[in-house]
């Protein structure tokens, strides 16, 4: 069993917070402290009312999330955000949360842990966001039916294909989330199938200009690896159960 100053420092260095470029409203880190004593790790991709009750049934003491409290910006604290803090404080949840440092992470990180599930090797970094390259790319020849298929199965849900690109790949970039506007940019690293989680409308026209597949696997779904990986983490490193609190979103 760890305490709570003790979990957020070894996760600080871990994730090198204190390093990685980030949007302010990421407020990467520990956004609520707790009483300290920490018995039960959670794991959820966004911080909710719902995420929250969910927590406080399981009696989790300490929520690990990919997307924070703070993501509006500066508010008052009223209705949705008074409500959250209420939970928090009155079953004494901490909240940790680590966006970008989560996503690039070489061994936790969403685009880590997706290129090794659909079994891609020797991945490199592109796609410099905030300093940082924030996606992984994969030399690879297979159909592009093929990887489909295997993305279907570890997100275990829907892919929304455009397939205006070649039928057999010949480079894949991935970049977890809402990366769909980095299209353009994606296309200069000579990547001819890109794996993102969700894109605005325009981009599906950029796809077919550019002559590459565009698989969407869902902003949630493509996110919610991070988040267990890093808790599986802590839960070994200091010997504290954990669990998964599922919230899909729908996109």
């Amino acid at each position: 069993m760890g305490s709570l100053s003790e979990i957020v420092s070894y996760t600080d260095d871990f994730l090198r917070v204190h390093d990685v470029g980030d949007w302010d409203n990421a407020l990467n880190g520990l956004q609520i402290e707790n009483s300290g004593r920490i018995t039960r790790l959670g794991a959820a991709v966004d911080v909710s009312t719902r995420v929250l009750a969910e927590a406080a049934k399981k009696k989790v003491d300490l929520l690990i999330v990919h997307h924070g409290l703070f993501w509006p910006g500066l508010q008052p604290v009223t209705r949705a955000l008074r409500r959250q803090l209420h939970l928090a404080f009155e079953n004494d949840i901490a909240l940790y949360s680590a966006h970008l440092p989560l996503d690039i992470h070489p061994k936790v990180g969403n685009n880590a842990q997706l290129v090794a599930a659909i079994g891609l090797k020797s991945a490199q970094p592109f796609l410099e966001v905030k300093g940082q390259p924030i996606g992984l790319k994969a030399r690879v020849s297979t159909p592009r039916s093929d990887l489909v298929r295997k993305l279907r199965h570890v997100l275990n849900g829907p892919v929304k294909i455009f397939d205006v690109g070649p039928k057999q790949t010949r480079m894949i970039g991935i970049v977890t989330g809402g990366a769909g506007s980095e299209i353009y940019r994606v296309a200069q690293e000579n990547i001819d199938t890109f794996i993102t989680g969700e894109a605005p409308h325009w981009a599906a026209v950029a796809a077919e200009e550019l002559g590459m597949n565009l698989l969407l696997g869902g902003h949630y779904a493509t996110e919610v690896f991070g988040v267990k990986a890093l808790a599986a983490h802590l839960s070994k490193k200091f010997r504290i159960p954990w669990e998964f609190i599922d919230c899909p979103t729908g996109l």
